[in-house]
């Protein structure tokens, strides 16, 4: 009988050790952030029901919902001619159930579920894995983590500024300093569509536009003659989405094409306040770029919305989000907005390993191993191990007493910087032997000499 290979789902991973350790390393700065920023921690199902999550995507990412086939003979009860209604109308009788698509839609959900518990403005962060059946690619799975961090419950543009805020600490804490954070306004959008002759058609128009680096100009052109946008319409907006340059250059612009337009003011009153905002903080590395042909096709966008691309690496946008005043009202909680933001985790990952931006260090956990000569040296170092995890350096004594030569390839493979070393010289003067891994030096010293060494060494 052949026995099948082992494989994992295309798009997915599966991470060793040193990946851990370093994408815990990402988590960890994203965390502090967050919690310098008052945000509370918050986790959710991995699956949700399939009601809570179809219609807040839009079409297109319905489609990319990982569905759950309810248990048990989940085709018992089909018909033929539910078979020939075709997958949309079907999939409610054979799937209840789906992983979720994103942090935000399940948050809203959590909400709206507990909203006599919570305290308004309720700001939350939440750091685990989302599911989308998409094509992979590099930068682009089927299994990822989001970091998010929402609140809800206030209209103030202070919230967007402080997204930014956020997204340059922690990109410039990760030693990126060359980076854009864009942002536009779905206002803004709807006023372009009533400018170029399109009004009402905004969430065409978004789902077109936000394909415009994948795609290219002329693709996008063509889907929106798909829709049935004119060609006069598709004409006039070829001009809109050649606007660039500085913010303050770009405003008086936008003021003059979408002067007409209720949803266009509103869109660039709320940038003009945010900015005014960001004028009493400090932003460290990141540039800022009002982008009209920033889109983020998720529709239950409503005001700002913003995208960070790092420049120097080819990667797609490695953190986004926006405002969603909307999205508890389809559960039943209306008039609570919100405005959030997400990283993702994977795409940083790749950039600082291509940067080559990951500390000295990250990877290690042991700070020492201690070596195992034999049954005398093993026992008069057991107590040994229990100062040095007292003092807070984390310590293993290699298990068995073997050649040293495979006791110090252990200690390289793993990365341990240091190397204590008791024979029975060591157990007679009390003087160990510590051996610096990375620069070969070797330090006969007391048990108390190697603890202030090391903590010294460690808190540099």
């Amino acid at each position: 009988m052949s026995k099948d290979k082992p494989s994992i789902p295309k798009g997915t991973r599966d991470f060793g050790p040193a990946t851990v350790v370093k994408r815990n390393y990402i988590f960890s700065v994203i965390k502090r952030t967050f919690e310098k920023f008052g945000f509370l921690p918050l986790e959710t199902p991995a699956m949700e029901n399939l009601s809570v999550l179809t219609g807040k995507y839009g079409d297109e990412g319905d489609q990319l919902i990982f569905k759950i086939l309810n248990s048990g003979d989940f085709a018992g009860k089909i018909t033929p001619q539910d078979l020939e209604k075709g997958s949309k109308p079907l999939t409610p009788k054979i799937s209840e159930k789906a992983l979720r698509y994103d942090l935000t839609v399940p948050f809203a959900r959590y909400v709206v579920m507990n909203r006599n518990e919570v305290a308004f403005p309720f700001k939350r962060y939440q750091i685990q894995p989302v599911w989308r059946a998409d094509r992979p690619q590099r930068g682009r799975y089927r299994e990822f983590y989001q970091c998010d961090a929402d609140v809800v419950g206030t209209n103030s543009l202070l919230c967007e500024a402080e997204i930014i805020l956020m997204m340059d600490e922690v990109l410039s804490t990760l030693g990126l300093d060359d980076f854009t954070i864009k942002f536009n306004h779905r206002g803004l959008l709807a006023g372009i569509a009533e400018a170029i002759g399109a009004s009402g058609r905004e969430a065409d128009l978004c789902v077109a536009i936000d394909k415009l680096d994948k795609i290219g100009q002329d693709a996008v052109n063509q889907e929106l003659l798909q829709k049935g946008f004119t060609q006069d319409a598709i004409n006039n907006l070829q001009p809109v989405l050649a606007l660039t340059g500085a913010i303050d250059d770009l405003l008086p612009k936008l003021d003059a094409l979408l002067q007409n337009s209720e949803e266009g003011k509103r869109g660039l009153k709320d940038i003009r306040s945010m900015l005014s905002f960001l004028q009493s903080f400090e932003v460290k590395q990141a540039k800022l770029q009002l982008d009209v042909t920033l889109a983020r096709g998720l529709s239950y966008y409503t005001g700002c919305i913003f995208e960070v691309k790092v420049n120097n690496a080819q990667m797609g946008s490695i953190s986004g989000g926006g405002r969603y005043d909307n999205l508890t009202g389809m559960f039943g909680l209306p008039g609570v907005s919100g405005v959030g933001f997400s990283f993702g985790v994977d795409r940083i990952f790749d950039v600082l390993e291509e940067l080559n931006l990951f500390p000295e260090g990250s990877q290690t956990i042991t700070q020492v191993l201690i070596a195992n000569f034999d049954e005398e040296s093993m026992r008069y170092a057991l107590p040994v191990l229990q100062a040095l995890r007292t003092m807070g350096i984390s310590t293993e004594l290699y298990p068995d007493s073997t050649k040293l030569k495979k006791q110090m390839a252990y200690a390289d493979q793993k990365q341990i910087p240091f190397v204590l070393l008791i024979g029975s010289e060591e157990m007679d003067t009390s003087l160990l032997n510590l051996r610096n891994m990375r620069t070969g030096e070797q330090q006969r010293l007391t048990l108390a000499e190697i603890i202030d060494h090391l903590q010294t060494y460690f808190s540099a």
